[in-house]
C-alpha cells in the first residue's frame, strides 16, 4: 500500500578482500522493526566493497518486491556506500560505477534515504553475509532458514472438511495453547486444465495468459460442486490469470461470493520457456536448466524472477490474506509454483523439495497457519472431486 515504509540493512564481507565473499540484506518493516524479507549470497572472489554494494542491491529488490511504492531507508556500516550514494562522494572505481547505477535503478530516487550506522547494529546483514561465505566454503549456496511470518497477524487452519473432519482431541504433547484462537485456513485449489497442461508445457505469468479448456471448465465446476457440498469457504481469492480467475469464478458463482484478485499469486515468469515443454528447455537452454534445477536463485531463460522472488513476493501475498481473513477459511485459487511454495514453507522443507511433489489440475491441498506463527499442513493433492 502507498505510504508503506521499509528499512534495508545490508552488509557485504570478504575473506581476504579480495578473497571468497558474500552478501547478506535484510528488509524490516518501518513501523514495527520487525524483519519480513532477508537475502544472502556467495558471490565467489571479490572485495569488501563489491560485496556490500551487492548486499544493497539485494536488499532493495526485496523491499521492491514487497512494494515498490514504499519509501525506504537504506542502513549501512559501510561510510563508503553510504556516502557515494548519498551523491556526497564521487565513484571513482569503475568496479563499483555500474553497481551504483544499478542500485539506483531499483527505486526512484526520492523514495530512498541512506544512513550510516555502526557494525553492532547491522549484525543481521553481517551474520547473513558470513552464512552465505560459509555456505561458498563448504561448496554450495546459501539458502534461507524458514521463519515464522513476521506480518501474520492471524494466521491460518484449512482443510477441506469432508476429507478431513474436525480432529478429536489431540494427545498429550500435541495440544496447542487455547489463546492461539481460531486458525485461518487456505483451501488451496489449482487452476483448471488449459490446452497446455495435458502437453506438460511451461505455462507461467509471462506467456499467452490461456483459458481453460473444456476439460479444464468441467474441473472447475467440479470443484466447485465439492466446496458447495461442504459449505466451509468464507472467502475466494484468486491470481490474477485468465485461467486461474475462470475457475474461481466458477466455484465463487456457486457458494455466492465474491471473487477477490491478487497479484502475489500468479505463476512465476518463465521467460523463452513459456510454451516448451521440459525436453524441449533441455535442448535448447541445457545450462541455463541445469542451473535453475540446481539453485533456487537462478531464473529460466529471459525471465526476471526466480524461485527465490517468487516465495517473497508469496510470503507478502499470503500474509495480506491472513491480514484481511483472520480465522476464516479462505479458498486460494493458483498455479503449480505458488501452491507448491505454500506447502514448502508450511512444512518448512528445503528448495529442491518442489521438484518431488505432484499437484494435478483443480486439486486441492490445505494449510493452517496459527497466530504463534506455526503452519500445518493438511491435504496435499487431494482429486477424489474429480473422479
Amino acid at each position: 500500500m502507498a505510504g508503506r515504509r521499509f528499512i534495508v540493512e545490508a552488509d557485504g564481507g570478504s575473506r581476504g578482500n579480495p578473497g571468497p565473499a558474500g552478501y547478506g540484506a535484510v528488509v524490516r518493516d518501518g513501523d514495527t522493526g520487525q524483519i519480513i524479507a532477508e537475502d544472502a549470497e556467495f558471490i565467489g572472489h571479490a572485495t569488501n566493497n563489491v560485496a556490500e554494494y551487492k548486499g544493497l542491491i539485494a536488499g532493495l529488490r526485496a523491499a521492491h518486491e514487497l512494494d515498490p511504492d514504499a519509501g525506504v531507508d537504506v542502513r549501512m556500516d559501510s561510510k563508503l556506500v553510504v556516502e557515494q550514494m548519498s551523491g556526497r562522494w564521487k565513484i571513482k572505481h569503475p568496479d563499483m560505477q555500474p553497481l551504483a547505477a544499478e542500485a539506483r535503478a531499483v527505486f526512484p530516487r526520492s523514495q530512498v534515504t541512506y544512513t550510516w550506522i555502526p557494525r553492532e547494529k547491522n549484525k543481521d546483514a553481517d551474520r547473513l553475509a558470513n552464512e552465505a561465505m560459509d555456505a561458498g566454503k563448504a561448496g554450495r549456496q546459501w539458502e534461507p532458514k524458514v521463519r515464522p511470518a513476521a506480518a501474520v497477524t492471524a494466521p491460518a487452519a484449512a482443510r477441506v472438511e469432508e476429507e478431513l473432519p474436525a480432529p478429536a482431541s489431540p494427545k498429550a504433547g500435541w495440544a496447542l495453547p487455547a489463546d492461539l484462537g481460531t486458525p485461518t485456513t487456505f483451501v488451496l485449489l489449482r487452476h483448471g486444465e488449459t490446452a497446455l497442461t495435458p502437453e506438460k508445457r511451461f505455462s507461467g505469468s509471462g506467456g499467452g495468459d490461456p483459458e481453460l479448456s473444456e476439460r479444464g471448465q468441467w474441473q472447475a465446476v467440479r470443484a466447485a460442486e465439492a466446496l458447495a457440498s461442504r459449505g466451509t469457504i468464507q472467502a475466494v481469492v484468486s491470481s490474477p490469470m485468465q485461467r486461474t480467475r475462470q475457475t474461481a469464478e466458477a466455484v465463487a458463482a456457486k457458494l455466492g461470493l465474491e471473487v477477490r484478485i491478487e497479484d502475489g499469486l500468479r505463476e512465476l515468469d518463465f521467460g523463452d520457456w513459456e510454451g516448451l515443454t521440459f525436453a524441449e528447455v533441455q535442448e535448447r537452454y541445457p545450462d541455463d536448466l541445469a542451473a535453475w534445477l540446481g539453485s533456487a536463485k537462478a531464473k529460466p531463460t529471459g525471465s526476471s524472477e526466480s524461485f527465490t522472488t517468487l516465495t517473497h513476493r508469496l510470503g507478502v501475498a499470503r500474509d495480506k490474506i491472513l491480514a484481511r481473513y483472520p480465522g476464516k477459511t479462505v479458498l486460494v485459487v493458483s498455479h503449480v509454483s505458488p501452491i507448491k511454495t505454500l506447502v514448502r514453507l508450511a512444512l518448512g522443507a528445503p528448495p529442491d523439495s518442489m521438484y518431488r511433489m505432484e499437484l494435478s489440475a483443480a486439486s486441492f491441498c490445505a494449510v493452517q497457519y496459527y497466530s504463534d506463527g506455526n503452519a500445518s499442513l493438511r491435504l496435499l493433492n487431494d482429486t477424489s472431486h474429480l473422479r
